[in-house]
């Protein structure tokens, strides 16, 4: 039988430098399987009630005292400036004279960064300093309850587009509402349908702990029971603020009718485990919902007053950088000095459970006209070009990119003064884009840019050296694949765009276009940063990776012999 062994302890936050910590939460790593019975000053992050098994560690946040103001606005006061949280449980296998210290601890405030603990016997403490690389948040979800009654309440969430290249499109939300770990699935035949026998549940629209909620489209925006909300109905669309402030916004209403035990007007508590994704958009990393200061709305009336909400809860959400071969879209290179283009990368965007190709294959060489066919009819044009000119043919042959969108950056000409490219945008999927953007950074050729001749062109000069493109008023559509001209024959067409892109070189004084300056270094198709080649297109055919250096040996030998022969 595992020894049981009662502990208490102090955890104390201190705030010691010039920032006001707003929201402060911490993390303690319990490691001896810990039943924690209380903890005076703070609350578990996660919801849970009190006695908590956090054996696996736990994140606390401030309870009442959430915010620690600074020694300068305070003159010192310990009662603002720090917390001290007073916890109390039970600890197994730790045999006297032994001491259940924590693992670890933290301050998970974003924007902080903390190192190893200073261990001592009966004590460990950290110094965590803030990070001045963190960026705020990509996307904020507030989650304002407006009203609350006995045994429901209305909550409005509102999403708001925070990065200047982040984007949703068809967004799907869902979270895992607080209902004390029991899962009421069922609706009338559950609990909830023994609870409310009254109810109509034909107006329900789930029952479920993890809903999934997608938005409405623009036809509903004033229906009279599910809209009349400003920012809602916007058929799941978030754009950046630099393309259109009005469409960064997302809102929606919801009643939440509760069950026991808590059925009383001031039991508020916020859904966890926030998750957005969108069709064809960057991923987002949600962290947990934070106690906020109450949002503040204009009074209905139209007076100069304002209402406040009973409670507001803050979820802050960051765009991930896509992993190897788990992006949703790719770039291809080209360039008139060499007639074969650079593809996509094999398997940028996931391989998928296909055997009969090689998905650690480098991607194989294109004539340009390639481009134009889906990836299962490439085949023959491949095996064609490296005949031709001589390239490797891998066995088996490399897999395809499986992207839904791709992007075809061409170096168009190449001149004293200036110089052009050509970038087109390809559409494998069988939706349309509406509003699409893709945006590029060129640090070497950024001052250089002049104009883009089919598309809106925006300079973001603070943004890494970023062009932002967008199609024209009445030309932003990328319409999705169709049929060929006989289905039965031709193979299916993609959706695209294309533009010509002018430089000039009086800006940018040493720029060798040929050797990867005419190249971006990143590229985006609404928010999601695509797969770039790893090679530039190089003078003279030079894609030497590919070239078949048994022929060229011979050729040498060949050669030589030749020389010997004539001396």
């Amino acid at each position: 039988m595992a020894l049981t062994k009662a502990f208490n302890s102090t955890a104390t936050v201190l705030n010691t430098g010039k920032f006001e910590l707003k929201a402060w939460k911490i993390f303690i790593w319990f490691q001896h399987d810990e039943i924690l019975v209380n903890a005076g000053g703070a609350v578990l992050m996660d919801g849970d009630d009190f006695p908590a098994a956090v054996g696996n560690g736990s994140y606390f946040s401030g309870s009442p005292q959430a915010d620690l103001k600074t020694s300068i606005d305070t003159a010192g006061d310990p009662t603002q400036i720090q917390v001290k949280i007073q916890l109390s449980g039970t600890q197994f296998g730790v045999k006297p004279p032994g001491i259940p210290m924590p693992k670890t601890i933290r301050l998970v405030n974003d924007g902080y960064k903390c190192p190893a603990p200073i261990r001592r016997k009966t004590s460990m403490y950290v110094c965590c300093a803030r990070n001045p690389k963190f960026k705020n948040g990509d996307l904020t979800i507030s989650y304002d309850v407006l009203q609350a009654y006995g045994n429901n309440y209305i909550a409005q969430v509102t999403m708001a587009n925070k990065n200047p290249l982040g984007r949703l499109d068809h967004w799907n939300l869902t979270w895992r509402a607080y209902t004390h770990k029991i899962d009421y699935a069922d609706c009338i035949y559950g609990v909830p349908g023994e609870i409310y026998t009254n109810m109509d549940f034909s107006k329900v629209m789930n029952c479920e702990r993890k809903p999934a909620i997608s938005d409405l489209p623009p036809e509903k925006a004033n229906d009279t029971i599910v809209g009349r909300i400003p920012y809602c109905c916007r058929n799941g669309s978030l754009l950046p603020t630099i393309l259109d402030p009005s469409k960064s916004k997302s809102v929606f209403q919801v009643q939440v009718y509760k069950i026991p035990p808590d059925v009383n007007r001031t039991a508020l508590y916020p859904p966890e485990k926030w998750k957005i994704l969108g069709t064809l958009n960057p991923d987002y990393k949600c962290g947990p919902p934070i106690r906020v200061d109450a949002t503040e709305f204009p009074d209905a009336s139209g007076l100069s007053a304002v209402t406040t909400a009973i409670a507001t809860w803050q979820i802050v959400c960051n765009i991930t950088r896509p992993a190897k071969r788990n992006s949703r879209c790719c770039v291809s290179f080209s360039a008139y000095y060499n007639n074969s283009v650079i593809p996509c990368n094999t398997c940028a965007c996931g391989c998928g459970d296909n055997k009969r190709c090689n998905p650690d294959a480098p991607s194989m060489l294109l004539p340009p006209e390639a481009l134009l066919l889906p990836f299962e009819n490439r085949t023959q044009k491949a095996l064609a070009w490296a005949k031709i000119k001589h390239y490797n043919i891998p066995k088996p042959l490399p897999c395809g990119d499986n992207c839904g969108v791709s992007i075809n950056w061409h170096v168009n000409t190449d001149y004293m003064s200036g110089w052009t490219a050509r970038i087109t945008l390809f559409n494998w999927e069988k939706m349309n884009f509406e509003n699409w953007f893709t945006a590029i950074q060129m640090k070497k050729a950024y001052r250089g840019y002049e104009k883009v001749y089919s598309f809106n062109g925006t300079l973001i000069p603070k943004l890494n050296y970023t062009i932002i493109f967008q199609g024209l008023p009445g030309l932003n559509f990328l319409m999705g694949e169709t049929n060929g001209s006989d289905p039965t024959k031709d193979p299916r067409v993609p959706g695209k765009q294309q533009s010509v892109i002018s430089f000039t070189k009086t800006q940018t004084p040493g720029i060798t276009i040929a050797k990867g300056d005419g190249f971006p270094s990143r590229v985006f198709f609404n928010g999601e940063e695509c797969s770039l080649p790893t090679k530039f297109p190089m003078m003279n055919n030079g894609n030497q990776y590919h070239v078949n250096t048994v022929e060229v040996i011979f050729f040498l030998i060949m050669t030589l012999l030749l020389l010997e022969n004539l001396h």
